[in-house]
C-alpha cells in the first residue's frame, strides 16, 4: 500500500503526485508498463472527448475532459522526468516563453491595430521562432498527424504567406473543376486514382479557404446530415413495408429526394 492521504480537494500538485505514484516501483503495474507510443491513442481520444463536450456546450463534461486531457500531459512528463529529460516545470517554462515572445504587443514594445496584425505578427516570430528561415520549411513544419483537412488549409495559408495564392476564390474554383476532369479521367482509365483524388481533395480545401469555411467542420455537417437522412429513408422504405436493400436505386433515390 502507497502511503498517501486522501482529501476531499485534490489541488494540481496532488494531481501530479498521484500520477509519479502510479508509475512509482511500488504503483500500478499497467501505469508503470506505459510509454508515449502506448498511450499515443489515449491522448488523441481524450482531446476528441474534449471537443465534443465543447461542441454540446457541456460545462459539466467539459470540466471532466480537460481533467483527462491534463492527465495526459502530466503522464507522458512524468514519463521524460524519469529518464532525466525534463520536468513538469520545464514544460510550463517553455509554454511561458513562447507566450511572452509571441505577444510583443503585451510584454514589449509593439504595438498593434486588430486582430488580424497580431496574428500576423504571431506567425512571423514562430517561424524566427523555430528557425524556419524559408517559406518552404514553415509549410514542411505542419504536423503531419493532423486531420488531413486541416493540414491541407494549415499548408495554404502558409503558402499564402509567400505570394503563392490566387487573388481571389475563382481561382480556386476553376482548379477544383480541373482537378474534379483529372479524377474522371482517371478513373475510366484506373490510373493514378489515389492521387489524383487527394488533388481533388485539396482543391477543395483551398476553396473552402477562400470562403472562410473550415473544412473538417464542413465534412463533419455534410456526414451528420447524411446519417440524418439515411436514417429517414430506411423509416420511409419500412413504411412501405419493405427492405432496403431489396429495393431498386431508383426507388431509393426517390426516397432520398424525398427526405431532403
Amino acid at each position: 500500500m502507497i502511503n498517501f492521504k486522501q482529501k476531499d480537494f485534490y489541488t494540481m500538485s496532488d494531481l501530479w503526485e498521484i500520477v509519479c505514484l502510479l508509475r512509482s516501483p511500488g504503483g500500478c503495474p499497467w501505469d508503470r508498463e506505459q510509454t508515449h507510443e502506448s498511450i499515443r491513442r489515449n491522448f488523441i481520444e481524450e482531446v476528441y472527448e474534449l471537443v465534443e463536450a465543447i461542441d454540446n456546450k457541456d460545462s459539466v463534461l467539459l470540466k471532466e475532459e480537460l481533467g483527462d486531457v491534463l492527465l495526459q500531459v502530466m503522464f507522458h512528463t512524468c514519463i521524460e522526468e524519469e529518464e532525466g529529460r525534463f520536468t513538469l516545470d520545464d514544460v510550463a517554462d517553455g509554454v511561458s516563453k513562447k507566450l511572452i515572445f509571441r505577444h510583443p504587443h503585451i510584454f514589449g514594445n509593439v504595438e498593434v491595430s486588430d486582430t488580424g496584425e497580431v496574428l500576423s505578427n504571431w506567425e512571423e516570430l514562430k517561424r524566427i521562432e523555430k528557425g524556419q528561415d524559408t517559406y518552404a520549411a514553415a509549410v514542411n513544419s505542419v504536423a503531419r498527424s493532423l486531420p488531413s483537412l486541416w493540414r491541407a488549409e494549415k499548408m495554404q495559408k502558409k503558402a499564402k504567406r509567400a505570394g503563392f495564392d490566387w487573388p481571389d476564390v475563382s481561382g480556386a474554383l476553376d482548379k477544383l473543376h480541373e482537378e474534379t476532369n483529372e479524377l474522371t479521367q482517371a478513373v475510366k482509365d484506373q490510373t493514378n486514382i489515389q492521387e489524383e483524388l487527394g488533388d481533388l481533395l485539396f482543391s477543395a480545401v483551398n476553396v473552402a479557404r477562400f470562403v472562410s469555411c473550415d473544412p473538417e467542420e464542413a465534412l463533419h455537417d455534410a456526414c451528420e446530415k447524411f446519417a440524418h437522412r439515411f436514417e429517414l429513408v430506411e423509416k420511409k422504405a419500412k413504411a412501405q413495408g419493405k427492405d432496403m436493400k431489396e429495393m431498386s436505386l431508383e426507388e431509393l433515390d426517390a426516397l432520398w429526394e424525398d427526405s431532403k
